[in-house]
């Protein structure tokens, strides 16, 4: 009994350690589950180029919630900055606002630059930039700014919108 409640408390340690910001809300009505994407190599899009510049950045910055700046990034954070200063546009501040403009991408069109989000923990939302070829770029709690693989073992199956904002 005392080996399966370890097991439990290291499950339960795990997902708060992988688990993405939570500067969000709930899924907006209509989401999407199990959106699915098609590979797009990062280096045919311009856009793209440009947010990879701002990842390389800032790779490795640490998480910190409400963080919009190299000493800090929570999820929405990270793609706000990456935004302004790659593409010089201005985004909402938090995923919730992110989800409720921007254009709704549909499963099967989503393009390197575009925001993609994912379900954590029930309500919580999660967010990155959508860079090609199953990469998305993101602020994690855990390991800070990194790149993930949209079906890696964590991520398979959270992804549940998208949005274009061009």
């Amino acid at each position: 009994m005392r080996y399966s409640f370890r097991n439990i408390l290291f499950l339960a340690f795990v997902a708060l350690a992988l688990g993405g910001c939570a500067s969000s809300g709930k899924l907006q009505p209509g989401s999407t589950p199990g959106l699915q994407t098609v590979p797009v190599e990062a280096s045919s899009s311009e856009k793209a180029q440009k947010l990879w510049q701002v990842f390389e950045r800032y790779r490795g910055t640490p998480y910190e919630y409400g963080g919009t700046s190299g000493n800090g990034f929570d999820c929405s954070g990270f793609i706000l900055t990456a935004y302004q200063e790659g593409l010089g546009k201005q985004l909402p501040r938090t995923t919730t606002q992110m989800l409720a403009s921007g254009d709704v991408v549909h499963p099967g069109e989503i393009r390197p630059g575009d925001v993609v989000f994912f379900r954590i923990g029930g309500k919580e939302q999660h967010a990155g930039i959508y860079m090609g070829g199953d990469r998305f770029i993101h602020a994690s709690t855990s390991a800070g700014v990194i790149q993930s693989s949209i079906s890696g073992y964590y991520w398979k199956g959270r992804l549940t919108e998208a949005r274009r904002f061009d």
